[in-house]
């Protein structure tokens, strides 16, 4: 299985459940992989034939920044269900997390995998 892979993309947005969360714009950060068959990419040198991952980015940047959400389970869902039926990205893994959401720690969020993975035949 290949992976082409988003990592620490950073996006402003409304989230938590507090109230002063609900009043200001917070850093959330993604990490995510995804599975996909880079072959025929990689023998035509053509771009059509892979996922494109700045695709990818500006569609969960901009689903993030116009989103309002109390828990980031339900944004990491969301965010998933958009790459795996827009993309056509049969597996997933996809790491959210809100950097100072818990003092002490430098971050804290959710790992959700969504999908099967699928081997890659010769």
């Amino acid at each position: 299985m290949d992976i082409v892979y988003i990592r620490d993309l950073k996006v402003d947005t409304i989230i938590g459940i507090y109230d002063w969360e609900r009043e200001v714009r917070q850093t959330v950060s993604l990490d995510i992989e995804m599975a996909f068959d880079i072959r025929e990419a990689a023998r035509t040198d053509n771009i059509e034939h892979t996922l494109n991952y700045k695709a990818v980015a500006k569609r969960l940047i901009a689903f993030i920044e116009g989103s309002e959400f109390l828990l980031v389970e339900t944004m990491a869902e969301q965010a998933a269900e958009i790459v795996r039926s827009e993309f056509n990205v049969s597996w997933l893994r996809l790491r959210l997390s809100k950097p100072g959401a818990v003092r002490g720690a430098r971050d804290v969020g959710v790992i959700i995998e969504r999908g099967q993975k699928q081997t890659l035949e010769a």
